[in-house]
């Protein structure tokens, strides 16, 4: 009897991871990535997912308390840019925090211009926030500390978006340089 209920428990998971890949995978190849929100960028001025059309987007997701990841992303990212000058002038680059309790939009603006001027901050309500992260399907967890503050896993890859919105590539966390450079030069010929 055990056995004829672990089978049926693995059945399901089987079941239900095959749905869910074939509705992930019945998504538009050129179709808009992520999900519909309302949030603030680092100005309190609204922003929704129009920010990512018209011209392509380089999104990160990540928390200004992150010891190495975050930090180290947008300096890298910054140096790309730089690297392209006028070649990757048109990308729109934007942070969203995946710890909106801490990451005010001001503190969040703060962080972000403090290592460069080409990535903007994004923000808001907290579930709005979660909403947004997990349609863009991003990994996110809160972790405590023994100290009682708390930490957060997430997702360190860089989401590259065409100008439609459509997903293209990423650039991973710790990715050759020269690698990471010729995406972006990708992207800006989209």
């Amino acid at each position: 009897m055990r056995y004829l209920f672990a089978a049926l428990v693995v059945a399901l998971g089987i079941a239900l991871f095959a749905l869910t890949f074939s509705i992930v995978n019945q998504r538009e190849p050129d179709a808009a990535y992520g999900v519909p929100f309302a949030l603030v960028d680092q100005d309190g001025a609204p922003i929704t997912e129009a920010a990512f059309r018209g011209q392509p987007t380089a999104l990160f997701f990540g928390f200004t308390h992150c010891p190495e990841i975050c930090p180290t992303t947008l300096y890298e990212l910054d140096g790309w840019f730089a690297q392209l000058g006028e070649e990757g002038a048109d990308i729109d680059a934007y942070f969203v925090t995946i710890d909106p309790e801490r990451d005010t939009p001001e503190l969040l603006g703060d962080y972000v211009a403090s290592v460069t001027d080409r990535v903007r901050g994004i923000s808001g309500d907290p579930d709005a926030v979660r909403e947004m992260a997990r349609g863009f399907g991003v990994y996110f967890k809160r972790v405590e500390l023994d100290d009682g503050d708390y930490t957060m896993d997430h997702t360190a890859s860089i989401f590259l978006l065409d100008s439609a919105g459509a997903f293209r590539k990423t650039i991973a966390y710790g990715e050759n340089p020269d690698t990471a450079v010729e995406k972006l030069r990708d992207l800006a010929g989209t």
